[in-house]
């Protein structure tokens, strides 16, 4: 049996590999929020809107860093992570691909992306998230993120957290 190990590692946000992990990604919490609030997965049309309206350049250097982890050599999932101010990084797009999960990529992608942050001067992260993405809530909260006030004006988040990075 061959073991099959993580790697996390920059992509610019523009790759082949950096848009299929945002279709996914998006695709997965907007058919989330759509199947709970209206019974629905989200219309094709609307996903290729949001899609092309977020490309990512916000996570490009030299502000932003765009994070893959490849499991076995195979894109799994991605992180970002942006500056927001001299302090403070906001993390974003943190996803992996369901077959991928449980397997220990999430920890190591928020580390990377942690790590990502201070390289780029920041000393506290923050990000948001929604009540359903309650798998997102637990995994912030094993690595030390604290619920805060609200920090943005996101009509999708529903909770706040920051972590100073030490």
């Amino acid at each position: 049996m061959r073991f099959m190990t993580w790697t996390v590692t920059p992509e610019p946000y523009d790759s082949p590999v950096a848009a299929a992990l945002w279709r996914a990604y998006y695709t997965e919490v907007s058919d989330r929020w759509y199947l709970l609030h209206e019974g629905r997965r989200t219309d094709p049309a609307e996903l290729e809107r949001e899609i092309a309206a977020q490309p990512g350049a916000d996570l490009a250097p030299p502000d932003g860093r765009l994070l893959v982890a490849r499991y076995g050599g195979e894109p799994a999932g991605s992180a970002g992570v942006r500056l927001l101010d001299g302090r403070t990084a906001e993390l974003k797009r943190v996803f992996l691909r369901e077959p991928m999960r449980g397997r220990g990529g999430a920890p190591l992608l928020v580390g990377a992306a942690e790590e990502a942050a201070r390289a780029l001067g920041a000393t506290r992260m923050i990000l948001d998230t929604r009540s359903d993405l309650v798998e997102a809530r637990g995994l912030y909260a094993r690595l030390g993120y604290r619920e805060t006030a609200r920090h943005n004006d996101d009509p999708y988040a529903e909770h706040w957290f920051s972590k100073e990075l030490a």
